[in-house]
Parts: structure tokens; C-alpha cells; sequence
């Protein structure tokens, strides 16, 4: 069992934190967290080991867990990387393409390695069709989430938009060619609803919406490709693939027969693959113990998500111009 701490015992942290004690690959060392009264509360409620400092808790570890406030993951980032330790840093990897970088370059250097944790590459939804993800060519993405306070210090590109884009460059593989965005501030004083079309240079295009200020809860997207249409539900965790082949010179009964213009039948069928229940934040940690173990490349590389934080960018500067 490989030993692990979190930095940041906040919402997200407490969750790891459980998550990494029920972990069959990880044994919890500890936390840290800065704001005392906090920290404390966490560590009587639970019986999770308090350290007093970053440097006892990443001298007591293998792997650091970085679940703390986006402005402070590059510092936490570097201090667990010098001192030779893994890390698992939650999204987005850093504040600024510059930061991530470096931490990229330092993993290197150190020969650690790093995971990013864009937690929808492991919703089972995602999972269960993403090898039938074949060269698609449009994308359309909606993201809408009811307000809350927490995360509106940051663009809702940064927020919530950079889990669709993370996953929409894991399936098109091609380089971005051009990002047209424009986004409204309504509550918060950066962006609280966001709109992007990104355009890849094999022609690929994905259409992307976030808001934070929605009256219901929507995490959807759909691909569209040759021959096959797949949708993806990750908030209610269902799929589908609808796929069309040509027809049978005698269609049965019940067959789905569509004729285009130019005369050319297609038969359509369904697909409905089994989507298996899991959760999404134990299984990435879990296939991180594993990338350590096994010496592989992990699901969510540190340059992963450096290049989800670039392109974020890129639609926040559309944004700022329009």
C-alpha cells in the first residue's frame, strides 16, 4: 500500500480524505490544512492524523494529494515535487499555463509522476463508450450547475467548462485550430455563463456551454461521428450510441430503413452499453496507486492538464475580446 496525505481538508478534501481511507491501495497517512480551527474540527470528527506543517506531512508520504484552492496548487505542486514525492493535484492543475508548466518540467527532472484529477474521464458514462469515440467531427457540450458561492472566484471556464474540454481533447485528436467564446457575468464579477466553439485543425468542431447560475443540474454531451451518434449523460450516468449502417436488401419488419437524397438507405440501430456503477473520485486515485506500481503513464497526465488549462485560456481571452 502506497502511504498518502491530502493538503486541504475543505468540501473536496474531506471527501478524498474518506475516499483514501476506504482505498485498498493507499494507506492514509494524514492531512494538512492551514486554518487551524478547521483542521482541527476535521481531524476529531473523523480520527485523521493533523500535521503541523506541509514538510512533516510530504516527508511522512510517497504521494501528496493537492485539494486545496486553485491559487495555491503551483506552490504545493513544487514543494511535493523537490522533495521527490508523487502527486495527485486536483483541477485545474494550476492557476496560470506558465505554473503548470513548471510543474510539469519538475516531474521530469525528479522523475515523479503526476495526476490530474479531471474526474469525468472516469464517470462510468464516459468510460462506457469512449472506445467507440471514433474520429468524431461535432461536438456539442452543456454543463449547467445551480449557483454556489463556492468556485466563483474563478471564471466558470476554469470552474466547471474545463471538465468538457478535458474530455473533448482526450477524443479528438487533432490540435486546436481557433477558439470563438463569448461568456456573461450575472452574479459573480467573472463570468458566470460561458459559451465556446472550438475549432480543430482535421476539421473537428466542439460547441461548449457552462453556466453556474442555471435553475437545474445538466452534465451532457454528444458526439457526433460517421455512421454513429453517441450521447453521454454524466450527471444521471447513462449512455447511448445510435449507429447507422447501410440497409439489407430486405429490411425485416421491424428494421429502421432512412433514405437520404441521393437515394442511399441506411438501416439505424441502438446501442445501449452497460454502464457499471462506480465512484469516479476513488477510481481515479485508485488508478494512480496503480500508474505508481506498475511504472505506467497515468489516465490524467500533468501535461493532460496543462493542455485542458491552455485551451481554457484561450476561450477566456475570446471571451475578454468579445
Amino acid at each position: 500500500m502506497i502511504k498518502i496525505g491530502v493538503l486541504g481538508a475543505g468540501h473536496l478534501g474531506k471527501i478524498h480524505l474518506r475516499l483514501l481511507k476506504q482505498s485498498e491501495k493507499y494507506e492514509l497517512v494524514g492531512f494538512y490544512d492551514p486554518f487551524e480551527e478547521n483542521a482541527n474540527k476535521v481531524a476529531a470528527e473523523f480520527g485523521y492524523k493533523k500535521f503541523d506543517t506541509i514538510a512533516e506531512l510530504i516527508a511522512a508520504v510517497d504521494v501528496v494529494d493537492i485539494v486545496t484552492p486553485t491559487l495555491s496548487h503551483h506552490d504545493c505542486a513544487v514543494e511535493v515535487i523537490k522533495a521527490g514525492k508523487h502527486v495527485f493535484i486536483e483541477k485545474p492543475i494550476s492557476n496560470t499555463v506558465a505554473e503548470a508548466e513548471e510543474i510539469m518540467a519538475l516531474a521530469k527532472e525528479y522523475n515523479v509522476k503526476g495526476q490530474v484529477g479531471h474526474v469525468e474521464r472516469f464517470n462510468p458514462a464516459f468510460t462506457a463508450v469512449k472506445n467507440q469515440i471514433q474520429n468524431p467531427m461535432f461536438i456539442e457540450t452543456h454543463r449547467l450547475a445551480e449557483f454556489n458561492p463556492r468556485g466563483t472566484d474563478v471564471p466558470v471556464v476554469l470552474d466547471l467548462m474545463i471538465h468538457d474540454i478535458d474530455a473533448i481533447l482526450s477524443v479528438v485528436k487533432s490540435k486546436v485550430k481557433s477558439v470563438h467564446a463569448s461568456g456573461v457575468s450575472v452574479l459573480s464579477q467573472s463570468p458566470d455563463i460561458s459559451n465556446a466553439r472550438i475549432e480543430f485543425e482535421n476539421g473537428c468542431v466542439a460547441n461548449i456551454t457552462s453556466s453556474r447560475i442555471s435553475m437545474k443540474n445538466m452534465r451532457k454531451s454528444r458526439f457526433f461521428q460517421k455512421d454513429a451518434y453517441i450521447s453521454v449523460d454524466y450527471l444521471d450516468k447513462v449512455c447511448e450510441i445510435v449507429k447507422m449502417k447501410d440497409a439489407p436488401e430486405v429490411p425485416g419488419d421491424f428494421d429502421m430503413i432512412l433514405q437520404n437524397a441521393e437515394g442511399e438507405k441506411k438501416q439505424i440501430y441502438f446501442d445501449n452499453p452497460t454502464v457499471e456503477p462506480n465512484n469516479a473520485i476513488l477510481d481515479e486515485l485508485n488508478a494512480f496507486a496503480d500508474a505508481i506500481n506498475n511504472n505506467t503513464t497515468p489516465i490524467v497526465t500533468l501535461e493532460d492538464g496543462t493542455e485542458a488549462l491552455r485551451v481554457a485560456y484561450m476561450i477566456i481571452d475570446s471571451m475578454e475580446k468579445n
